[in-house]
């Protein structure tokens, strides 16, 4: 199977990680305005488990190094197997509530809450599982990420000062989801051999563990997304046969959109062993600012700002870069 060998390769696809969780939902934006989000999640979904499956036949299948897909299975510990679907049932109900806290409360209020809380939560428990680094550096990385993400929000804000509204009740999902984000990628993290090239005994190689957070992530929609169709935190109710009714192109938008995250989530475990998981996954969550660079140079959603919003942008741009080039260099 293919390994991650070397720390600079392991920092190149925790690189590609953030671009990848910044960018998916952009697919979203490609489609129809009548296409609610939980039709389309369904697709994106969908996504990610054609994704996870390809990769455990393809690149987790071949070469002369570590456990090929299949054996990897047979030998696997069940409780390595029911961790790595525990970690994709957190992250679905995470996802799907960060949405929601989005529809009620807006992006300004509930994005930068709920993945802040997931970034400084997820860096601490993935330390302590694992504890690899230098923590004064890789803490100090992470502080400064979440003042990037902190401003952003402030600056979102500012740009709808006259339409946004408060909601205490949207801001409570945000962080539920925060602290779910905050835990799901542990799960995945201790089903997974430390040694790749020479796995220990029950323990999951990453592309096993990637398939069977994936299955967590598919059955668990048929609870979490069927219950916000019928009971949606904002819009009306949607019925199951409105999927049907999708074209080609909302279809193939969505499927994309999950491809792209299990890009990023496949070669952010990859990374993990050379990088840590700590390390891994805190430069993965930067992928929030990845969001607001297309939001800024790509959707123009800050051409009407104010000059000091824009002023707070370009510095949570500098801190961001700053916090990422601690991480990188904690690994020690």
């Amino acid at each position: 199977m293919f390994i991650v060998e070397s720390y600079p390769i392991a920092i190149i696809f925790c690189f590609i990680t953030m671009v990848c969780w910044g960018s998916w939902a952009n697919m979203q934006k490609l489609n129809s305005t009548s296409w609610r989000f939980e039709l389309f999640y369904w697709d994106y979904v969908i996504g990610i488990m054609l994704f996870s499956v390809l990769l455990a036949f393809t690149a987790g299948s071949n070469g002369d190094m570590g456990r090929h897909f299949l054996d990897d299975l047979r030998q696997a510990d069940q409780k390595n197997l029911i961790s790595a679907f525990t970690g994709g049932v957190l992250f679905n109900l995470a996802n799907i509530m960060l949405v929601a806290a989005i529809a009620i409360a807006g992006m300004s209020v509930a994005f930068p809450t709920g993945i802040g809380i997931a970034l400084m939560l997820g860096v601490i428990v993935n330390y302590l599982a694992r504890p690899e680094g230098n923590p004064y550096i890789l803490f100090t990385g992470v502080m400064l990420i979440a003042a990037a993400i902190l401003l952003n929000a402030n600056a979102y804000k500012q740009l709808h000062k006259n339409t946004a509204n408060f909601s205490i009740k949207g801001l409570i999902i945000a962080i539920i989801a925060g602290v779910l984000l905050g835990f799901f990628y542990k799960y995945v993290a201790v089903s997974m051999a430390t040694n790749a090239v020479n796995p220990e005994t029950g323990k999951l190689t990453p592309y096993t563990a990637l398939v069977f957070f994936a299955i967590g992530i598919f059955t668990s929609n048929f609870i979490f997304n069927s219950f916000i169709m019928y009971r949606p935190f904002a819009g009306t109710p949607i019925k199951w046969n409105a999927w049907f009714k999708g074209s080609a192109k909302d279809h193939a938008m969505g499927i994309i959109g999950g491809v792209i995250w299990n890009i990023g989530m496949a070669l952010n475990i990859l990374a993990a062993g050379k990088a840590s998981p700590a390390v891994s996954y805190g430069l993965g969550q930067g992928a929030t600012v990845i969001a607001a660079i297309w939001g800024i140079f790509i959707w123009k959603e800050f051409k009407n700002a104010e000059r000091k919003t824009n002023i707070q942008l370009y510095i949570m741009l500098g801190l961001y870069v700053f916090g990422i080039i601690l991480l990188i260099t904690a690994r020690n």
